[in-house]
C-alpha cells in the first residue's frame, strides 16, 4: 500500500530532526506550514522552551495581511519572528523546515528571517 502524502512528510520530518537539535547558544527556528496559515518558534531544546514565537495569527500581523496562506504572509512572519528573536538577544539559528520542502512559502519565510538579521 502506497504511502500519503502527509505519512510521507512524517518520515521525513523523522530524519531531519534526528539531525537538527537546538541549543541554547544556537537554538532550531522551526517553521510549520498548513494550507492556510504559517507558524514559526524559536525551540531550545535542551530545556524543551519556546524562545519566540510568531504566525499568521499573531497580533501583530492579525489585521495587516491581505492573505495568510501566501508568500507575502510567509515573509511577514519571518520578519517578525527574527525581529523578537533579536530582541532576545539569539542572532543566530538552526533552521528546521520540520518535512516540508525547501520551497515556496517555507523558502521565503528563511530569506525574510535571514534578510532582518537571523544568521543560519
Amino acid at each position: 500500500m502506497p504511502l500519503t502524502r502527509d505519512e510521507m512528510r512524517r518520515i521525513r520530518q523523522r530524519r531531519v530532526r534526528t539531525k537538527v537539535r537546538g541549543s541554547e547558544g544556537r537554538p532550531r527556528l522551526s517553521v510549520f506550514r498548513s494550507s492556510r496559515h504559517i507558524y514559526a518558534q524559536v525551540v531550545d531544546d535542551g530545556s524543551n522552551r519556546i524562545l519566540a514565537a510568531a504566525s499568521t495569527l499573531s497580533k501583530e500581523l492579525k489585521g495587516t495581511l491581505k492573505g495568510t496562506g501566501n508568500k507575502p504572509a510567509a515573509e511577514a512572519v519571518g520578519k517578525l519572528v527574527a525581529q523578537k528573536s533579536l530582541a532576545l538577544g539569539i542572532k543566530q539559528v538552526v533552521f528546521d523546515r520540520n518535512g516540508f520542502l525547501y520551497h515556496g512559502r517555507v523558502k521565503t519565510l528563511a530569506d525574510a528571517a535571514r534578510g532582518a538579521g537571523l544568521e543560519f
